[in-house]
C-alpha cells in the first residue's frame, strides 16, 4: 500500500517562495527562512507572530513550539496539542506552512492530525535512538517531510543514526538543521557551532537540505547575524530564525529571539552569495589557484610522510631504551612554539591545536606499530 501523502513536498516548502525572490533581484539564490516563535504561548500571539511574519514577504514557512522539552524540571515545557489549532488557524489567515518539534509517537499523529506541513526532530530527541525510533515507527506510511537537528552532543554517528532510522521508515523528503553542539566551558555562543560537523553531514548526505537553527547557536540575538551570514556564505539551503512579538516577554528563550521587523532588517543586510558564475575569467582565475592549491597539498603530504619516518626512528630509540611513547613537556613545547609561529601566519589557535593534535595522534600511532613489532 503506498505511503499517505500529505501533498507537500519539501522541497517546495523549502523553495517556492525563494523563486519569487531571485525573480526581484533580492538575492542570488534561493534560501528557504523559516520563522516563529521559540514557543506557542496563545492563541493571538501565534496568529499575530504569522501574520507580521508574513507581512514581510520574506519568509517561506511557519515555525512554532508544541512540545518543549527542557534541560531542569518546572520550565515551561509547551502548550501542548490544544496550540496546535492556533497554527492551523495561522496558515489559514497567512499561507504559510508550518513546521512544529515532535518527540514521540503521540505527538507525531496530533502534529498530523491538525495538517502541520513538515516535522522536525529536536537535538534532545535525536540523542536518544530509542526516541528516534518511536518517531520513524509512527512515520511508517505516512509521506511528511522530516528535518531532523543535530544530536545535542557533537556526535556526527548519531545524527546519521537518525537519518538512516527517518529513511528506513519510507519517509523521502529529509532535511537536516545545524544547531550547534553543547561545549562544556564554551561561554560565546550558547550551543557551539562547530561547523566542521555540519560540513561533514553536507558533503555525506549532499542531496539533502540543510537548514541553520542561529538562535540556538547564539543564543542571543545581537550576534544572529553574524551566523546568518556565515551559514550564507556556506552554501545552507535555509535558516530557522525564532520571531516574536513581543521578545522580552516570551515564556522560553527570551533573549534570542527577535519581532518579525528586526528579521526582516537582518534579512536585507545580509549578502546573499552566488553558487556560481557564468564567466570564464572567473573559472580560469579559480582553476589556476586550486591548482597552486593542490601542488602545495601534495608537498604537505610529502612532508607529512617523511615527518611519520622520522617518528618511528624515535619510536625505535624509545623502544631499545624502554622510553614511554608519550612525552608530555616535549608536546608542550611543539605546541607553544606552534602557537606563536601560527599567530604570525594568520593562522589561529583553534587551527593550530586541531593540526598538530592530529599529527601528534598519528605519530604515536606509528611509534606505537614500531613498539610492537
Amino acid at each position: 500500500m503506498p505511503p499517505e501523502s500529505r501533498g507537500v513536498t519539501l522541497q517546495t516548502n523549502l523553495y517556492y517562495a525563494n523563486n519569487r525572490r531571485n525573480s526581484k533581484g533580492s538575492s542570488s539564490k534561493g534560501m528557504a527562512i523559516i520563522s516563529g516563535p521559540c514557543s506557542a504561548e496563545t492563541e493571538e500571539q501565534v496568529v499575530q507572530t504569522a501574520q507580521r511574519l508574513a507581512a514581510t514577504g520574506k519568509i517561506d514557512m511557519l515555525r512554532a513550539g508544541i512540545w518543549k522539552p527542557r534541560t531542569k524540571p518546572g520550565m515551561f515545557e509547551g502548550i501542548g496539542a490544544k496550540g496546535l489549532p492556533w497554527l492551523q488557524q495561522a496558515k489559514k489567515l497567512t499561507g504559510l506552512p508550518t513546521t512544529v518539534e515532535v518527540a514521540t509517537g503521540k505527538q507525531v499523529q496530533d502534529a498530523l492530525t491538525f495538517d502541520v506541513d513538515v516535522l522536525w526532530i529536536g537535538a534532545r530527541t535525536t540523542v536518544n535512538p530509542f526516541s528516534v525510533q518511536e518517531v520513524a515507527d509512527a512515520l511508517r506510511g505516512i509521506d511528511v517531510p522530516v528535518m531532523i537537528k543535530n544530536p545535542v552532543n557533537p556526535d556526527m554517528e548519531l545524527w546519521s543514526g537518525a537519518v538512516e532510522r527517518v529513511a528506513r521508515a519510507g519517509i523521502k523528503q529529509i532535511g537536516l538543521i545545524h544547531r550547534g553542539f553543547s561545549s562544556y566551558g564554551n561561554t560565546e555562543y550558547r550551543n557551539a557551532p562547530m561547523w566542521h560537523i555540519a560540513i561533514d553531514m553536507k558533503l555525506k548526505y549532499p542531496g539533502m537540505p540543510m537548514i541553520n537553527d542561529p538562535s540556538h547557536i547564539c543564543g542571543r540575538r545581537d550576534i544572529l547575524l553574524e551566523i546568518m551570514q556565515k551559514a550564507v556564505d556556506l552554501d545552507y539551503d535555509g535558516l530557522m530564525v525564532e520571531s516574536h512579538i513581543d521578545p522580552d516577554k516570551a515564556w522560553s528563550d527570551a533573549k534570542q529571539q527577535v519581532t518579525p521587523e528586526q528579521l526582516k532588517e537582518m534579512l536585507d543586510k545580509i549578502i546573499w552569495r552566488k553558487e556560481d558564475i557564468n564567466s570564464e575569467e572567473y573559472h580560469a582565475a579559480l582553476e589556476k589557484l586550486r591548482q597552486q592549491i593542490n601542488h602545495l597539498d601534495d608537498e604537505l603530504m610529502q612532508i607529512l610522510s617523511q615527518r611519520m619516518k622520522i617518528a618511528e626512528q624515535i619510536g625505535q630509540y624509545k623502544k631499545e631504551n624502554n622510553i614511554t611513547i608519550l612525552q608530555t613537556n616535549r608536546w608542550n613545547e611543539i605546541i607553544e612554539k606552534a602557537f606563536a609561529k601560527g599567530e604570525k601566519n594568520g593562522l589561529s589557535k583553534e587551527f593550530i591545536m586541531k593540526y598538530f593534535d592530529a599529527v601528534h595522534m598519528e605519530s604515536i600511532n606509528h611509534q606505537k606499530k614500531v613498539m610492537d613489532s
